[in-house]
């Protein structure tokens, strides 16, 4: 009984490797065409696509209350050896948490309201970036969506529903393909954002303004508490010193009510040690709250954080480009590729069938 015997050898895996060579080149024709029509379509592509600027801005967060003392040190020295035990105590916004803040959608859309200059006006960044992406023009047959204006430092409860569909077609955009926030080292408290756009002055300014807006909410969330505690002692402070000025000229116009009053008729000089005790305790009341305001001046120097910013977008941009040759090498070589493999396949389905 003969067994069938399925190895190929190498002679014959030869003869059929130059039988598919045989057979590419005599469709040569073919694939330099398309290999021709890849290169147009690659080097048509460089030529449309306009260049991106990327600006890249760096900060360093200084927050003395950020894990301060003997259990900061500990913790940094932990996190050299790779050991992660947790938060640093920087709170809500520590870490990755700040990162976060610089996408969310209430201080993307902030900035996107800033004022920025374009030619000889002054608008938004949101209507800069609509300029920029061509949304004006398709919109000029439209009359409802052309009459959507975007003014500089505009509040948002004077948006419409329109409005608020642009801007989270915006803050999509913005946050899922132009905007990137990323610490480069755990070890290295110094965090970049970097922002893409086909416009050199919009990538610049939006990464200004959007590192301005992150600072301004961080600092005011950060230091409420404090500086509500300071307005309640300012408050207090001045609502006392009105207070003992009142009793100081009030002891003043009891004196004088009783100038040359015969030394037996003491009643009548009660208003005036009455009003002499108000100002004795007014003055004791006002020395410990001016003390308490220049604690809670410190405190509150203390308990505000500073985003210190190390380096800021210089004009020109660093340009991406997709070049010409790079068009035609890849429009060709994919064309080429992919009308060999065509080929092949339809060789394999004529033998099959």
């Amino acid at each position: 009984m003969e067994t069938q015997n399925d190895e190929i050898s190498l002679r014959e895996l030869f003869d059929k490797a130059k039988e598919w060579y045989q057979y590419l080149v005599s469709q040569w024709k073919v694939i330099v065409l398309a290999g021709l029509v890849g290169a147009s379509i690659g080097l048509t592509y460089a030529m449309i696509t306009k260049p991106v600027y990327t600006a890249t801005l760096s900060f360093a967060l200084e927050d003395e209350k950020s894990g301060g003392g003997g259990l900061g040190s500990a913790l940094g020295l932990a996190s050299s050896l790779g050991i992660d035990l947790g938060g640093s105590g920087g709170g809500a916004f520590s870490g990755s948490n700040l990162n976060e803040l610089f996408k969310s959608r209430t201080i993307v859309e902030q900035t996107l309201m800033q004022p920025v200059v374009s030619g000889n006006d002054t608008i938004s960044l949101a209507e800069m970036y609509l300029r920029i992406n061509g949304s004006r023009e398709s919109w000029q047959d439209n009359p409802k969506m052309k009459a959507i204006q975007f003014p500089p430092l505009t509040k948002r409860k004077y948006f419409t529903r329109a409005h608020d569909s642009i801007m989270g077609i915006m803050y999509t955009s913005l946050t899922k393909t132009n905007l990137t926030v990323a610490q480069k080292d755990k070890k290295v408290a110094i965090t970049s954002i970097e922002v893409k756009s086909e416009d050199e002055t919009f990538a610049k300014a939006f990464s200004e303004a959007l590192a301005q807006e992150v600072s301004d909410f961080y600092v005011d969330t950060k230091s409420k508490k404090a500086r509500l505690n300071m307005a309640i002692l300012l408050k207090q402070r001045d609502s006392i010193r009105a207070e003992l000025n009142g009793a100081i000229t009030g002891v003043a116009v009891a004196n004088d009510n009783t100038f040359m009053l015969n030394p037996a008729m003491n009643v009548n000089r009660a208003p005036s040690s009455r009003r002499q005790v108000d100002v004795q305790a007014n003055t004791a009341i006002l020395s410990e709250l001016v003390k308490q305001t220049e604690l809670a001046k410190v405190a509150l120097r203390k308990d505000t954080p500073l985003i210190q910013i190390i380096d800021r977008p210089i004009l020109p941009l660093l340009k991406e480009r997709f070049g010409k040759a790079k068009g035609l090498l890849l429009g060709g070589g994919i064309a080429g590729f992919l009308t060999v493999l065509g080929l092949i396949l339809r060789k394999i389905f004529k033998e099959i069938l």
